[in-house]
């Protein structure tokens, strides 16, 4: 632990989270934000994120029923890179750093590990004693850049199968000089009054009851096959369920379509946005799905979940926090389309 969290003493400390990307990772970061709100109830708490992720963050937004987040500050890195010579681009950093800058933090926790979100560190507006906290070494299987240790003033080592929750809580609990927060504390996510209050979407051909079945992801290593996806497909179709096979590019779509096709009354829906996406999960009767943003959106919103682990450990995402998630898989290890079935059916009413 670092002397400099311990001359920090302030019953409401400015704290600023930064987590830019990914879907899952943004999503497995929220823990800490009921953590830090449990014992610091008058902090400040802000949270810088890629523009694309900002409605994972919305729920948690301070409102009369829960105090979350403060504020949320958009990160437009991803657009800015494609248009680097552009005037709107640089006016839109430097009203981005205005915003960062508006604030000085008490605390900068950064649990990504990346040069990308290291700068935006070193961009915070800060004190000489304002701690810095950021991973000290890689977890296996996930990004890490060793150049972004420059920008703090304290690396947090942490276990190298550490899970992606409980790799955010180390770094927050050393950078505040608190105990290890464990599993022993259930992570919580989003309020139950949001995800009780959540409207099924209506999309045009979607009938009730109904099964996500999430089979695309970036790494094609960590799909699960064709013939297993239409195995559980007509298994799911014959107990009267409607099987649907969202998308998210033209590729996926059109592998969607070709998994339909073989599937009875299967659906290929239109596309929706991660805002819709919290409706569509909601009104599910069951998320299946590899190890991709959307499938652990329905495990942290507590739905009924099967994550499938072909080429990535399940150690790192799985959802261990409620009886209603089943991990099935292993890195190298794919399950069988009888596993998958069974976990499908012991989770379906």
């Amino acid at each position: 632990m670092s002397n400099l969290s311990a001359q920090q003493d302030h019953s409401n400390p400015k704290i600023l989270l930064v987590k830019l990307s990914s879907l899952g990772d943004v999503l497995h970061n929220l823990p800490i934000v009921w953590d830090l709100r449990a014992r610091l109830p008058n902090a400040q708490i802000d949270w810088v994120v890629e523009e694309a992720y900002v409605h994972l963050l919305t729920p948690l937004v301070s409102n009369t029923e829960f105090k979350g987040i403060d504020c949320i500050i958009p990160f437009g890195l991803r657009r800015w890179k494609k248009n680097l010579f552009k005037l709107a681009t640089w006016k839109q950093f430097f009203a981005f750093k205005k915003v960062l800058q508006s604030v000085q933090y008490d605390y900068v926790i950064e649990t990504q590990g990346l040069l990308k979100s290291a700068l935006v560190c070193a961009l915070a507006k800060k004190s000489p004693n304002t701690v810095v906290a950021g991973l000290a070494n890689a977890t296996q299987y996930s990004g890490y850049e060793p150049v972004a240790r420059i920008f703090y003033n304290q690396c947090v080592q942490v276990s190298a199968d550490c899970h992606a929750v409980d790799r955010s809580r180390w770094v927050m609990s050393s950078a505040l000089a608190w105990p290890l927060i464990d599993r022993a504390n259930a992570p919580r996510f989003y309020p139950e009054t949001f995800t009780q209050s959540l409207l099924e979407k209506s999309i045009m051909g979607l009938q009730k009851p109904y099964v996500l079945c999430f089979h695309s992801t970036a790494r094609e290593a960590k799909r699960w096959s064709n013939q297993n996806w239409i195995a559980l497909g007509k298994e799911l179709a014959g107990r009267g369920y409607q099987v649907v096979f969202p998308w998210g590019n033209a590729a996926e779509k059109q592998l969607s379509q070709e998994l339909a096709t073989n599937v009875p009354d299967a659906l290929v829906p239109p596309a929706f946005s991660i805002e819709e996406a919290f409706s569509v999960i909601a009104g599910a009767d069951l998320t299946v799905g590899v190890d991709t943003g959307l499938t652990h959106l329905a495990a942290v919103l507590g739905k009924p979940t099967v994550e499938i682990y072909c080429d990535s450990p399940r150690w790192k995402t799985e959802g261990y926090w409620a009886n209603t998630i089943y991990n099935v898989g292993d890195i190298k290890s794919p399950p069988s389309a009888l596993e998958v079935i069974n976990a499908s059916l012991d989770l379906l009413p």
